[in-house]
């Protein structure tokens, strides 16, 4: 049906005496933002007004040029072009949320709950912020260093050589790998696969196989009741300690916090305790 079209409650006049702007993402992150919006930014922050963006409304303050010299985020899929358009800016493309003190941004828009539930948190406490956190039955407990959870292991470019050897990556990733096998595949030499899985991944073929198998896990954490021992063996990890160190490493959270994140709702039956604060 296409994107959701709402009308505004107040003009621009509001931002000339708000505490906190939220810029939102939008449908179309290449559009340019309106002179008068970027003038209504610019002075805001000029009167020591904080500014934050939820997803691509990062673009925004970007061109308002509230975000040079700063380190910033928006959605993992966007942040290439983000540090390209805007070489001034330092982007993180891999945590939650950024806070550089009158200035938030975060990642997708999950995370943009992430970043309120931070603000309500510095600005009133961690009491006020975990019952925000439960009457929106979200978690509280994610930081902004906390990596963005989608896995970006797909090149923007690449032969249709390589192409056949990530296919076949996915195919046997659960199978004990080496470099060699890789190369074998792709009918090349061990040195001639890493230069080229390099070039046009920026990774090297052990850690886009790791990064397959942590997506795989990520899967079953999800809709499965696997232990984490049983879901690294299927993966293709050697031992459950190597699977946690690297999931770890590459998602920002052990396998169980993933799993308490991202597991399906319990019933709303199950659940209602969690839609009322408690009492202090």
């Amino acid at each position: 049906a296409g994107p959701l079209r709402i009308m505004a409650g107040a003009g621009l006049d509001v931002l000339e005496r708000a505490d906190l702007i939220v810029v939102p993402g939008r449908n179309d992150s290449t559009a340019r933002t309106s002179p008068e919006v970027l003038t209504a930014l610019r002075a805001a922050a000029d009167r020591g007004a904080r500014l934050a963006s939820i997803c691509v409304g990062a673009f925004s303050l970007a061109e308002a040029g509230l975000l040079d010299g700063k380190v910033v985020t928006t959605h993992w899929l966007a942040a290439d072009r983000l540090a390209r358009e805007y070489p001034s800016v330092e982007v993180d493309p891999d945590v939650l949320y950024t806070d550089n003190g009158s200035i938030l941004t975060s990642a997708g828009a999950s995370a943009g709950i992430d970043m309120c539930l931070h603000v309500v948190e510095r600005d009133y406490g961690v009491a006020v912020a975990a019952d925000a956190a439960r009457l929106a039955v979200a978690p509280l407990h994610r930081t902004g260093g906390q990596a963005q959870y989608i896995l970006r292991n797909r090149p923007t470019q690449h032969t249709a050589n390589l192409e056949r050897v990530l296919e076949w990556i996915e195919e046997n990733a659960h199978r004990r790998l080496a470099l060699s096998d890789i190369g074998a595949a792709a009918g090349m030499s061990v040195r001639t696969v890493a230069r080229r899985f390099t070039e046009e991944t920026g990774q090297s073929p052990i850690q886009w196989l790791t990064g397959v198998r942590i997506r795989h896990a990520q899967e079953l954490l999800e809709t499965t009741d696997y232990t984490v021992e049983r879901i690294a063996d299927k993966v293709g990890f050697p031992t459950a300690s190597n699977f946690r160190t690297l999931f770890a490493q590459t998602v920002g959270v052990n396998p169980g916090a993933y799993r308490r994140t991202f597991r399906p709702p319990a019933s709303a039956a199950t659940r209602r305790d969690l839609l009322v604060p408690t009492g202090r």
